[in-house]
């Protein structure tokens, strides 16, 4: 598979979930985790979160012209490593911890889908 798409699906995915956890983070933690009046501190890490998403999503556009370049492949490691670990942690949350709100297992789904894209796409030998 190529890389270009993914990284273009990326950047446009994260921007969109950065910018909203940065903005108006009350309204996402809502709909992943049921959460309908966070503390003011779970508020700022919900931003810390967006602000790093955001960075994520600048990296994968600016990214998306390369032709698998060691930092390309670097970058989707990195992406990799992202979408396991929040598909877990939402899983958790969700059939753990019992926190889930309507977009928790879309999202779920969603980052296994791109962790799944993460690995088929090619290395740089």
């Amino acid at each position: 598979m190529r890389i270009p798409p993914l990284l273009i699906v990326t950047a446009v995915g994260e921007a969109g979930a950065g910018l909203a956890l940065l903005v108006v983070p009350a309204p996402v933690l809502a709909w992943l985790f049921g959460w309908h009046q966070p503390a003011p501190e779970i508020l700022v890490i919900a931003r810390w979160a967006g602000a790093g998403t955001l960075g994520l999503a600048i990296a994968s556009w600016r990214a998306r012209h390369d032709r698998r370049t060691p930092a390309q492949i670097g970058l989707v490691t990195g992406l990799l490593f992202f979408n396991v670990v929040l598909a877990v942690m939402f899983a958790y949350t969700g059939a753990v911890m019992g926190m889930a709100g309507v977009l928790l297992w879309p999202a779920v789904a969603f980052h296994v889908l791109m962790a799944a894209w993460c690995l088929a796409s090619p290395r740089v030998k």
